[in-house]
């Protein structure tokens, strides 16, 4: 049985968390959930790590909502800087799912991009621990989670 960890906040407008929960449900099985809700995108990286630590965790979920002022977007980088150190020193991945509330023009298209960004980071999460080589045939196809895909680049002749 895998263990899966999901790590929010509840600064974000958006429950992303239960959006995946239902998406992995939906996926597959095999697979046992472990979640730390926390207060703000700046506490991901403890949340994941203590994920990996206490829970024995294989792969963890980090859903994030950073505000719309500049100091927000910082914050997000240092958070997302954290989370890529704490997935090298313990050697497992955390699968990033950040919604910035500038990408959204209306509140109803920010809560359908936040919910299907965290679904389908879900999905690739379920697919990284039992069928990575799905991912492999998708590489370099220009899928965009919680947008539509761009498709894959095309050579001018």
């Amino acid at each position: 049985m895998k263990r899966i960890g999901i790590a929010d906040t509840t600064f974000a407008r958006v429950d992303m968390a239960s959006a995946a929960v239902r998406s992995l449900g939906a996926t597959g099985t095999g697979y046992r959930l472990y979640r730390r809700t926390v207060p703000g995108i700046k506490d991901l990286p403890s949340a994941c790590q203590a994920l990996f630590r206490e829970e024995g965790v294989e792969l963890a979920l980090a859903l994030g909502m950073p505000g719309k002022a500049e100091y927000d977007k910082t914050c997000a980088h240092e958070a997302s800087l954290g989370l890529q150190q704490v997935s090298l020193l313990e050697r497992r991945p955390i699968l990033e799912c950040f919604v910035f509330e500038s990408e959204a023009g209306s509140e109803k298209q920010l809560a359908r991009l936040a919910t299907r960004r965290a679904e389908e980071h879900a999905e690739n999460a379920w697919n990284l621990l039992f069928r990575p080589r799905a991912l492999a045939r998708r590489a370099g196809t220009g899928l965009r989670q919680g947008f539509a895909d761009a498709g894959p680049a095309r050579p001018v002749s």
